[in-house]
């Protein structure tokens, strides 16, 4: 298979769930006519046009190798989005990051205000478990269930929020590469983790059935944050949307400080590559995830 009809293959795959989440987040936050309008203004310009939507593509294709029906695993999709953007929200705050700039556009505190955008969070947190709990997503109950679990799981304090603790710790650290690498599995990797597990649960893979999903996705979330780091020190702010350089001006260790940019680079992809394998038995019905995998290492934003 050639890389230009991978290439290809991603970059429509890509547009396509782009714009059916943006649907989706329509069809779920209609503005209200009262003073929650500013509130839910601010969780569309958050959650609409915006994001590469990595997320939802992995979660869309995982669960499309086990037929489920596009449209519900495209809710489950959006929950994961939402648990994405309210994080980039939080992060982007003054007591967090303090950032200017996401996707391009001004951070939703600086287009709105901190007090709403600390509001617009909160509720596309919630709103992510209110999408799975319903039966549009899934008639099982047993599914909607482990749904929630997963998400939840990947969201809190052993998952993506025990990640930014980790670190918002880390400024003047001398976190070793174990550490570092069990803050990017939380912080970046629980996500994408739950997006590839989540597709499966709604499947009905047994956990048993999933042991080599989970190992594509913890290798794609290693590879995704040495990316990130990569990126930080040798991208282009204005095609990546956000300021850069900002791990090496707060004195944190990252796998580019630690290893070096040839052995990061190096390291990216080999996990990409060892991601792919673990693909095998799906054959020609895993493209997509083969190509969401070679384009975290590949990507310039």
């Amino acid at each position: 298979m050639a890389g230009g009809s991978d290439h290809s293959l991603l970059k429509d795959g890509l547009a396509q769930v782009q714009r059916e989440v943006d649907s989706v987040f329509d069809a779920l936050l209609p503005v209200p006519q009262d003073t929650r309008a500013r509130l839910v203004e601010a969780m569309r310009y958050a959650a609409i046009g915006g994001g590469k939507r990595v997320r939802p593509l992995l979660l869309v294709s995982t669960a499309e190798l086990f037929g489920v029906d596009r449209d519900r695993a495209l809710r489950a999709a959006c929950a994961v989005e939402a648990i994405h953007v309210y994080s980039l929200i939080h992060d982007d705050l003054p007591c967090m990051d303090d950032d200017d700039l996401r996707h391009g556009k001004p951070t939703l505190h600086k287009a709105f205000d901190e007090a709403t955008a600390v509001l617009a969070g909160d509720s596309l947190h919630a709103l992510a478990f209110e999408i799975l709990a319903d039966t549009e997503t899934s008639t099982d109950p047993f599914t909607r269930s482990e749904l929630i679990m997963t998400l939840g799981k990947a969201s809190g304090w052993d998952g993506m929020a025990g990640g930014q603790m980790m670190d918002m710790m880390a400024e003047g650290s001398d976190y070793d590469l174990h550490t570092i690498t069990r803050l990017q599995q939380l912080k970046t990797g629980a996500l994408l983790a739950a997006s590839v597990e989540m597709g499966a649960i709604m499947g009905h893979v047994p956990p048993e059935g999933r042991h080599h999903l989970r190992a594509y996705a913890r290798d794609i979330g290693l590879a995704f944050q040495i990316a990130d780091d990569l990126l930080d020190v040798e991208g282009d702010a204005e095609k990546a949307g956000k300021a850069l350089r900002k791990d090496e001006s707060q004195g944190k260790q990252t796998f580019v400080t630690l290893m070096g940019v040839d052995k990061a680079r190096e390291q990216a992809r080999a996990l990409v590559d060892q991601a792919i394998a673990r693909l095998a038995p799906h054959g020609d019905d895993a493209r997509m995830l083969a190509a969401v995998a070679r384009y975290i290492v590949e990507r310039d934003r």
